[in-house]
């Protein structure tokens, strides 16, 4: 068993998690919302500890991740838990904890760097489920990670407290989040959580100095008006500037959400455009496999910079981190200094 950081025990027993903004409050024997955190006599622990789900090399660009450490492999894992319960959700087999957590094989942090570093890859993220569930293991993976040279990757909801972005902070290298809309009814109905502590992890991770890539899965008659995308992409471009990366990306019917289309094409060609109107400088497209809005483009002068084909990214039009055609300095991340 491993002791959970992030909480306070009480005298009566029972623990508060200040993990995520769930805060739950957990007497023994009990688990919080997100199943893997358990309150065993008064002490809190992560039951997903070195517990892996899932593990894959992936291009950067599936993550999705276009402006950090483009053309480069990603070691990824995932474990069980998560603290939303979203009605769409793809990885639905996982993110419910259940009893499963016991069978699945353990992966030492010492081990999972070597295996990223045998692979040939230049990061390691956490993804499939919510990274934040197993917060212990990836702050202990991540700064052996860092060590070894490899940028550091969550593939998050952001529902995390700010005192989790602060200690994540000293470690991780990129935090591509999802917002999953602009309007907190959506949030609460859809997902079980709030759209406020999104946006506020959000930005205490990008004022700490992490790079942070946007993801919208846009659901055809949910989150798809032009008011909530317009709200949404000027909140990003206020709080976290114009250069930010936003993904926009197609819903397929999955999970308990089967009673909606796929998303048309040309309403995200639409939501793409209308960024570029309100000074977003780079978005993209996502699930929409061949499109050239999936490619980096220069915002000045047009020249195509990385091209990109089955998630995988090409640089073609950039040297030194400048565009080739009309030097325009690019916000790419190209390099990870090692702790």
């Amino acid at each position: 068993m491993h002791e959970a950081q992030l909480y306070t025990g009480n005298p009566d027993g029972t623990t508060d998690c200040r993990l995520c903004n769930h805060r739950c409050h957990i007497a023994d024997s009990r688990a919080g919302k997100c199943g893997v955190r358990v309150n065993r006599g008064g002490v809190l622990y992560s039951d997903s500890y070195a517990r892996v789900s899932a593990e894959n090399v992936d291009p950067i660009e599936k993550k999705p991740l276009n402006h950090f450490l483009p053309g480069t492999l990603c070691y990824s894992l995932g474990s069980v838990g998560c603290n939303f319960t979203c009605e769409h959700c793809q990885n639905w087999q996982i993110s419910r904890a259940g009893d499963s957590i016991g069978t699945l094989p353990e992966l030492a942090p010492e081990d999972a760097v070597k295996r990223a570093l045998a692979y040939g890859c230049a990061s390691v993220a956490w993804t499939y489920n919510e990274p934040t569930m197993t917060f212990e293991y990836t702050m202990d993976m991540g700064r052996l990670a860092r060590k070894a040279g490899l940028g550091t990757v969550y593939v998050t909801n952001g529902f995390m407290t700010e005192e989790a972005v602060d200690a994540l902070a000293a470690m991780l290298n990129a935090f591509r989040v999802d917002l999953k809309s602009f309007d907190d009814s959506f949030y609460r109905k859809v997902c079980g959580a709030r759209l406020e502590p999104v946006l506020a992890s959000t930005k205490r991770a990008h004022d700490a100095g992490m790079h942070v890539e946007t993801v919208t899965l846009v659901i055809p008659g949910l989150n798809d008006s032009p008011e909530e995308t317009d709200g949404l992409i000027r909140w990003v471009v206020e709080n976290l500037g114009p250069d930010t990366p936003m993904h926009f990306t197609r819903f397929h019917p999955d999970y308990r959400m089967r009673d909606r289309p796929a998303t048309p094409i040309r309403l995200l060609e639409r939501i793409y455009e209308r960024a570029k109107e309100l000074g977003l400088r780079y978005p993209y497209l996502g699930n929409v496999g061949g499109h050239k809005y999936e490619n980096t483009w220069c915002p000045v002068c047009g020249n195509l910079l990385i091209e990109r084909t089955l998630m995988q990214g090409r640089i073609t039009g950039l040297d030194d981190g400048h565009c080739r055609q009309c030097g325009e300095a690019i916000p790419i991340v190209r390099s990870i200094p090692p702790l």
